[in-house]
């Protein structure tokens, strides 16, 4: 099949057979199912204006894999960082490469570059979605706990990249979605009505008792609480975010005894997260973190044109 949108701005737009294909190549990809190096000749540029560990080396590991070539563009090393704008560079950009991704602030700029580009843009982050990072989320809970009868509870900061997607693709998915957060750090009405518009059924439940939040959980995540661009806050985030970490006193709240821990990485342990926690056997961290690559590889293969893809 081919993806509806040459490009991936976001989780809403996706169509819930589309995810669930997304997975059937990521699982393919994973279990060596397929060898082959589908997007051969194929060349990705990469912008990055945000530091990464992840997104980048799971970029780069993907499209390789694949057969094609990643280019790894700084944003302080090309004419962005001297006034040439979006359009002009997407534009460029087009005439040399497959396909572009971008890990940026705005989620605006993401739109502009697609909007002027001739080949597929991947948001590989912005300050308001970080969908690439949602696909893997859910594909990481498919295979520990599969996507029937289960919830999923975030704790922490709710008016986050990372939330928003997640909200977005259990509400598309038909998973119901728990977030505790304190007021003033709540998912914003536009992302509950978004999801809602994505499925009239979805069920969004915001309170600020994170104990209410994991009581029924299967699936208990949390994220940072001072993003990239938020460091001025840091001591007040910290003092506000206190009683959503995920710690063994809140964990034993939930009554399931199977529930999984998730997080998108990097973590701040002792902030967001216990290390004991962390490192416990609840804990689907690291597979989450490599399921990025494998995520990514299915997105790279509908959006660039897998030799069988169309």
């Amino acid at each position: 099949m081919k993806l509806k949108s040459k490009d991936l701005l976001g989780i809403a737009q996706l169509t819930k057979k589309e995810v669930e294909a997304i997975f059937r190549v990521t699982e393919d990809f994973k279990k060596k199912k397929r060898t082959d190096k589908p997007l051969s000749g194929k060349t990705l540029a990469m912008i990055f204006e945000k530091p990464s560990t992840r997104t980048r080396v799971s970029f780069e590991c993907a499209i390789y894999q694949l057969g094609g070539l990643p280019v790894v563009l700084n944003s302080t090393e090309i004419q962005l960082s001297r006034g040439e704008t979006i359009p002009d560079t997407a534009r460029v950009l087009s005439g040399y490469v497959d396909g572009i991704t971008i890990r940026t602030f705005e989620h605006q700029k993401v739109v502009e570059l697609a909007k002027h580009a001739s080949v597929p843009v991947i948001n590989a982050l912005s300050d308001f979605e970080h969908p690439c990072q949602a696909l893997a989320d859910l594909y990481t809970i498919y295979e520990k706990k599969g996507l029937s009868g289960i919830k999923v509870a975030y704790v922490g900061d709710g008016d986050n990249n990372v939330t928003n997607s997640l909200i977005f693709i259990c509400a598309l998915m038909g998973i119901p979605v728990s977030v505790a957060s304190p007021k003033g750090y709540q998912p914003k009405q536009e992302v509950i009505e978004t999801a809602k518009k994505l499925n009239p059924k979805a069920e969004v439940a915001v309170t600020a008792d994170p104990k209410a939040a994991v009581m029924d959980a299967d699936v208990i995540y949390t994220d940072v609480w001072v993003s990239m661009g938020a460091e001025a806050e840091a001591a007040k985030r910290k003092k506000a975010l206190r009683l959503y970490q995920l710690n063994n006193a809140l964990l034993g709240a939930c009554r399931k005894k199977d529930y999984i821990v998730m997080h998108c990485l990097p973590a701040h342990r002792g902030d967001e997260i216990t290390d004991d926690v962390m490192e416990s056997n609840k804990s689907v961290v690291f597979g989450q973190a490599e399921n990025r690559m494998h995520v990514q590889k299915a997105v790279l293969y509908f959006l660039l044109g897998g030799k069988d893809a169309n």
